[in-house]
């Protein structure tokens, strides 16, 4: 589905992002992963490489935040691959801090990675996706719409992130360049597998389709959202959550 693609993925070291670039590599894309360390991205490139040696697949570690640096590596991935066809903006932290205990760290912090990142590699990332018709697609969350009990930093972060994709679909179309969302819900991350049985079964009560997601179902909506199956679908916030809506 993604033949001869080119693919930028941030936070696509672990969890959700790596899993995005496996399914991606699959269907043929080339894959250039950030993340935040030096050896993190070393390791899931290796990984990568280690399932399949045929896989076209590099990493780089730049400060999201950092415009220089982001202008500089997407530079040097078009040098080497010709060319940037989708950006999937990943990367992003969460919180569960009550208001009362929440610092303005913490809250410059979340807003930096989650939404001046998006701001920054977009912004950047225009001039080599005009070329191509390309594609950009956020990673929202499913408490921009619900919201959750603390850490409304996180939340509020995501609201931005939809405002951004409704916004910029608007603002790009007229440059043949798609942007979109996919809101997970409940996913079986690495933190999700450590937290209690007791804490995960009503949760899972609350799940129309009586399950929490995994990776594959939101790197699904990515590899439909960034194929040629979706070239007049923009601006959209599509939730991955298991719930029925109305």
């Amino acid at each position: 589905m993604l033949k001869d693609k080119v693919a930028i993925i941030t936070g696509g070291s672990r969890g959700i992002g790596l899993e995005t670039a496996r399914l991606f590599l699959q269907n043929h894309a080339k894959v250039v992963i950030f993340a935040s360390k030096q050896e993190t991205v070393k390791q899931a490139v290796d990984a990568l490489q280690k399932e399949n040696k045929n896989y076209e697949i590099s990493g780089f570690y730049p400060d999201l935040t950092n415009e220089k640096e982001i202008k500089e590596v997407f530079q040097k991935i078009a040098n080497k691959y010709g060319k940037i066809d989708i950006l999937i903006n990943n990367a992003g932290i969460s919180s569960r801090t009550p208001i009362d205990k929440f610092e303005v760290e913490e809250y410059e912090k979340i807003e930096s990675i989650n939404i001046k990142s998006i701001f920054i590699c977009s912004k950047n990332c225009i001039p080599y996706l005009e070329k191509t018709s390309g594609v950009i697609l956020n990673t929202s969350s499913m408490v921009s719409i619900y919201g959750q009990p603390s850490g409304f930093m996180y939340p509020a972060s995501k609201f931005a992130v939809n405002g951004i994709t409704k916004s910029l679909a608007r603002e790009l179309a007229a440059r043949h360049i798609r942007v979109n969302a996919v809101a997970p819900g409940i996913i079986e991350t690495d933190m999700v597998k450590k937290l209690p049985e007791e804490m995960i079964a009503p949760l899972i009560k609350q799940i129309p389709l009586g399950r929490i997601g995994k990776p594959i179902d939101i790197a699904n909506a990515f590899l439909f959202l960034a194929s040629d199956m979706a070239t007049y679908i923009t601006g959209i916030v599509l939730s991955v959550d298991g719930c029925a809506r109305s």
